[in-house]
């Protein structure tokens, strides 16, 4: 099964894509960031979003998809920009009717890590560790992206054991 992992953001958003299968372990088959520029307006940065996950999402095929619910504290201003920015996320997945989970971070720190306070370092070691991988996936939104694909992983093999 392809399955895709998003780290929603409006500057920066990362993306991961892992394949795996009952016998094997998830193999990372791809990680990168859809970045938009801030000089764009929220709605072109949206627009821009929308367009290349979409071109994404045709030519990789995920069978499922994880994006992360979002967690903020202070800052409403950011919150509500990445909020719009999961909208989109969410609207393109849809379109392509690929089913999506929307874990919590702690969801995904517990399920990735075994420790719901994991730092992102722990979680970047993990990813490369279940991932079999030389180094650990950067930029970190990439890296992040493979955990929550990984956690889309976990989840069907619950689903399939239940």
């Amino acid at each position: 099964m392809r399955i895709l992992g998003i780290d929603p953001g409006l500057a920066t958003v990362g993306i991961g894509l892992i394949e795996t299968d009952s016998a094997n372990s998830p193999q990372a088959l791809d990680w990168c960031t859809i970045t938009t520029k801030p000089g764009m307006s929220l709605a072109e940065r949206l627009g821009e979003i929308h367009k290349d996950l979409r071109a994404y999402i045709q030519e990789a095929r995920p069978e499922r998809a994880v994006v992360e619910k979002l967690f903020f504290g202070a800052n409403k201003k950011t919150a509500l920009d990445v909020a719009q920015a999961r909208g989109v996320i969410l609207l393109a997945l849809e379109e392509a009717k690929i089913e999506t989970l929307e874990p919590t971070p702690l969801e995904l720190k517990s399920a990735v890590t075994g420790d719901g306070t994991a730092d992102k370092k722990q979680i970047q070691q993990m990813v490369q560790m279940m991932c079999k991988l030389d180094e650990t996936p950067k930029p970190d939104d990439a890296a992040d992206a493979l955990a929550l694909a990984l956690y889309g992983s976990f989840v069907g093999e619950m689903v399939m054991i239940a």
